[in-house]
């Protein structure tokens, strides 16, 4: 069993495309994605925002180091992905979480993905121009 300082809990979140494996580890509350900053990594302000909703939630923000890796999809995509991955890491720290990120959502996973292109339309849903003759 490793010692009460080293303990990290893990949590892996999905959103569209994106893939986001994520370790909280005891610390002051520093957020890296890829090996770098937050502020580095995300450059809207908003997205920073949905990164941080489950520990301002809860009010664990200076309570835990996040590490997370992901990979896929946009800035957009990921930023859910790893909202979704701290939610899940934070619900194996401490079970008492669960109720209140149940009933904001972080907890469930966003099932909503690109719908596949069909033959005969150029996209999933745009059908080349109508012509009569």
């Amino acid at each position: 069993m490793a010692k009460a300082d080293k303990i990290m809990f893990y949590g892996t979140g999905r959103r569209k495309s994106s893939i986001a494996r994520v370790r909280l580890v005891p610390g002051t509350g520093k957020i890296t994605i890829n090996s770098k900053d937050i502020d580095e990594y995300l450059g809207l302000e908003t997205l920073k925002v949905i990164v941080r909703q489950p520990l301002v939630v809860t009010d664990t923000l200076n309570k835990y180091d996040v590490i997370c890796k992901v990979i896929g999809g946009g800035f957009t995509g990921q930023a859910g992905a790893i909202r979704h991955g701290i939610a899940r890491a934070l619900n194996e720290a401490n079970s008492e979480y669960r109720p209140l990120l149940k009933s904001k959502g972080f907890l469930t996973r966003d099932p909503r993905m690109k719908e596949r292109k069909k033959y005969g339309l150029k996209k999933s849903r745009k059908a080349p121009q109508f012509s009569k003759r």
